[in-house]
């Protein structure tokens, strides 16, 4: 049987934590050892993640809990919260890193190691195939708290490339240059803050109620008009909770036909829309006549 959204979103985040707990611990060795404080900064950012992973995983577990009675709609809306205080790590560990960074520019300090790009280069790959692999669940699933997740790998990709240029730098012009690590670090941290917004910019759509879905409302009009009885639509209304949109729609229908009648056309359009696009959660259907 195939996987529910939920749990393909959930398997996908523990692949993050088991993910980032791995590099976090290659990049703190090497860049101890290594004399780089770009990798050191690379492996607070992937620290950072695990704990953001960890709220992602318990988001989508709560968010993953049905309905009750004093949360008839699920309990959706937790996902996007939960996105917020991802951001929050972000620009957490985005602060830590400038702080550390600019500190060590005005600090003496070796060059780093020769062998430290050696490290660096698979890392980046390896984050860069992650933040594809969990974007694509991200997409599949319509989970915004997942898409923060893949940010994350992206952010952490970025980070890397920054420690390889600076490592570079100081590598290829030696002496003088120890702090090109440093100031790969800081941009790196300023990325971080960016993607910051780009994350929390949807996320508060979601809460806010923001009209942002406008290919599903055609895909919900014309999956209308194959019902039976349903002679167009008016009004439609969609708002997103977790991984499900709730919609309020108006259809029209004869109006010469009794009540019984138009509440059995709107329980088969009701039922239509939930089988042909199977991520809407409440369909709440509205008679119109057609005067």
């Amino acid at each position: 049987m195939a996987a529910t959204h939920e749990e393909t979103a959930i398997k996908t985040t523990y692949f993050s934590i088991i993910g980032n707990a791995s590099l976090a611990v290659i990049k703190g060795i090497a860049g101890l050892f290594g004399n780089s404080y770009a990798l050191i900064a690379d492996a607070i950012e992937s620290t950072t993640d695990i704990f953001s992973s960890l709220l992602v995983l318990f988001g989508l577990k709560y968010a993953n809990k049905p309905a009750d009675k004093n949360h008839p709609y699920g309990h959706g809306r937790a996902e996007p919260l939960i996105t917020f205080l991802v951001v929050g790590f972000l620009i957490t560990s985005a602060t830590i890193i400038a702080y550390e960074s600019i500190k060590n520019i005005g600090t003496p300090h070796e060059l780093p190691k020769v062998w430290t790009l050696f490290v660096v280069i698979p890392l980046i790959i390896w984050k860069e195939i992650s933040f594809q692999l969990v974007m694509k669940k991200a997409k599949e699933t319509n989970s915004s708290s997942l898409k923060a997740d893949a940010w994350h790998h992206r952010s952490d990709a970025i980070t890397s490339i920054a420690a390889l240029i600076g490592i570079s730098i100081a590598l290829y012009f030696g002496k003088g240059y120890e702090t090109a690590d440093d100031w790969a670090a800081l941009f790196a941290s300023g990325f971080i803050l960016y993607n910051s917004y780009l994350i929390f910019r949807p996320a508060l759509g979601e809460i806010m109620d923001e009209h942002l879905y406008d290919d599903l409302i055609d895909d919900i009009r014309k999956i209308s008009l194959t019902v039976n009885g349903i002679f167009g639509t008016e009004k439609c209304f969609i708002r997103k909770a977790g991984m499900k949109y709730h919609v309020d729609l108006h259809a029209i229908v004869d109006a010469n036909i009794s009540v019984k009648q138009g509440h059995e056309i709107a329980h088969d359009l009701k039922d239509t829309l939930r089988y042909e696009i199977p991520q809407l959660g409440h369909v709440l259907i509205h008679i119109e006549p057609n005067e």
